[in-house]
């Protein structure tokens, strides 16, 4: 059986399992359209927030970062984890006791306003558009490449799909499909890790092979790396070029992005119990540990295998690379998708890496791409393409692309769920509409996910940036407008409307002004994306931090020259705070 047709077989019986649990969980009222029914069992909430989260961009883009940054990418690892701690600790049990349906619910009415609630519902619909862009363009690559069809078309077979299930069967069809999604993606990440370990150490466990040495010689896999990058002029793998304030606040605004994401939140409020919200959590991470103990694995090897494949002679020389007419078909598999490109600057007919052109013996580092004099290689590729770089099996290769597709759907299901929420429950019932049905909310529920997948679809069209990128950009703006309201709302008596909305409001547009300053989304940059400009030296994936404090600053600010909240909510916030 041919790659294709494999391809075919093993992705279209993904899309059977996810379509035949959507119709058996098919949501029958509100209750199972927005929380499940509050009756998911704690280790299938926690594998499914895990397949929530663990998007296209933990799945395709992350160990494409860790593999062009090195030691750098470690800020993606250390973010992207850490904020479960915070969610376990400070925000999971606390928001499962107020026992609502959704985030703006919660900051409407533990700041008794309706403004309150609309302003959270914007800066909801912000993150989760953006977050969602990311993992669409994910479904568009993996369909590129594997099924042989072009990313437009590709987008709305993967929003087809996403619709099905998401309309159909609301968060109850989600959360099952995401537990199935889950398994897909786990399986598809770890089985080709476990044979490029062995084919690259003899060792079978990647987190033991990373630091092992490589088969048949006496050098350990990091230092063969750095050997390997340092002789094309590229800095040491294992060596940050980071700056240590980028560093931290990269870090910062992952971690309190992650527990400041409405699709991840929400998921706290469908288990039966307090005590099981908690426990969600530490199930989610150790479920996520698993992919994100590997990835570091994945990532090196990937970078050594592609860099090995392709033969680099001594840095300077004309000759030792690979001939361009010459090249693997995997190659020219990734040529036809466009997210590899060669240009022969020289006219040698041979693929080189390196840029010696003003004789300075050293390669181009531009951004996060790897651009040298001749090659340029997309990030999102990496762990797509290094099962085919690797020569594995085409049952493992047809796995890994039905893996991709589970981490973006599932994903983009809990976001376009979220916003359908926001939509039909929280701005129609909440403001508008409070005496509607629920029948007629359900139904508005549906229309509004209906219309929120054609807008994420042309966001994945037609995406800011690569899929880590963009996620990253989310993730900064959730620490900068949602997460220190969550927190202060939980936390401090004291905190008023008037101060949550001064907070949100400033956060958020300081953030996404920022971004949109050095990325543009419909326009051209307004500045040079480089560490000259930026504020502080932090790069707009670290300047949700500053935002976050920004909101912190404002709300304090705000709230104490403000009338106090009313007898009533601070009783509210006294029994949140009793997690029992």
């Amino acid at each position: 059986m041919s790659l294709q047709a494999l391809t075919y077989l093993v992705v279209g019986a993904s899309f059977a399992l996810y379509i035949g649990i959507a119709i058996w969980s098919k949501a029958q009222n509100t209750g199972d359209f927005y929380v499940a029914g509050k009756g998911v069992h704690p280790i299938a909430n926690g594998m499914a927030t895990a397949a929530d989260w663990m998007s296209a961009a933990s799945f395709l883009s992350m160990a494409g970062l860790i593999a062009f940054l090195g030691y750098d990418g470690s800020v993606y690892l250390m973010g992207w984890t850490g904020g479960y701690v915070l969610l376990a600790l400070l925000l999971a049990p606390y928001l499962r006791k107020f026992g609502k349906y959704t985030i703006p619910e919660f900051i409407g009415e533990r700041y008794y306003s309706n403004t309150a609630r609309i302003v959270a519902v914007i800066c909801l619909i912000f993150i989760s558009f953006t977050y969602v862009a990311g993992q669409m363009r994910g479904v568009g690559i993996v369909f590129s490449r594997f099924l042989n069809v072009d990313i437009g078309t590709g987008l709305t077979v993967g929003m087809t799909i996403v619709f099905f299930y998401a309309v159909l069967g609301g968060m109850k069809g989600i959360t099952y499909t995401q537990v199935a999604q889950y398994c897909v993606l786990i399986f598809a990440y770890t089985v080709p890790a476990v044979f490029i370990s062995l084919q690259v150490t003899g060792i079978a466990v990647p987190q033991i092979a990373f630091g092992s040495e490589i088969s048949g010689g006496s050098t350990y896999l990091l230092e063969k790396l750095d050997q390997v990058v340092t002789d094309l002029g590229f800095a040491a793998y294992t060596s940050g070029t980071k700056s240590r304030i980028d560093v931290f606040c990269i870090t910062a605004a992952l971690m309190a992005g992650t527990a400041g994401l409405p699709h991840v939140l929400v998921r706290f409020f469908t288990v039966p119990k307090v005590r099981d919200a908690r426990a969600s959590a530490g199930w989610a991470l150790l479920f996520i540990a698993i992919l994100y103990t590997t990835a570091p694995a994945v990532a090196s090897m990937a970078r050594l295998n592609l860099t090995q494949t392709i033969q680099p002679g001594p840095v300077g020389a004309a000759t030792g690379n690979l001939a361009y007419d010459e090249r693997p078909q995997w190659f020219r598999n990734w040529e036809a998708t466009g997210l590899l490109r060669f240009e022969d600057r020289n006219g040698d007919g041979r693929i080189q890496y390196y840029d010696d052109s003003n004789d300075d013996r050293r390669v181009q580092f531009e951004g996060y791409g790897w651009k040298g004099n001749e090659l340029e290689v997309d990030n999102d590729i990496i762990v797509l393409a290094n099962p085919e770089i690797a020569n594995l099996p085409d049952w493992v290769i047809a796995l890994v692309a039905a893996g991709g597709i589970a981490a973006a759907l599932s994903t983009a299901a809990g976001l376009l769920l979220v916003i359908s929420a926001a939509i039909s429950h929280d701005i129609l019932k909440g403001v508008l509409m409070p005496h509607i049905s629920e029948r007629r909310e359900l139904l508005a529920g549906r229309i509004a996910a209906g219309v929120a997948i054609v807008v994420a679809g042309y966001l994945g069209y037609n995406p800011p940036g690569f899929v880590a990128q963009v996620v990253a950009f989310a993730f900064g703006l959730a620490a900068a407008s949602l997460f220190p309201v969550i927190l202060l709302g939980i936390f401090s008596v004291r905190m008023n409307k008037e101060g949550a909305i001064a907070g949100m409001l400033a956060g958020l547009i300081f953030t996404l002004g920022y971004i949109l300053t050095f990325k543009g989304v419909f326009f051209p940059p307004l500045l040079d994306n480089t560490p000259d400009h930026w504020l502080f030296g932090i790069s707009p994936e670290g300047i949700g931090f500053v935002g976050m404090l920004l909101n912190f600053g404002v709300a304090f600010s705000v709230s104490r020259v403000t009338a106090p909240p009313p007898v009533e909510v601070t009783q509210l916030v006294e029994r949140i705070r009793v997690p029992r």
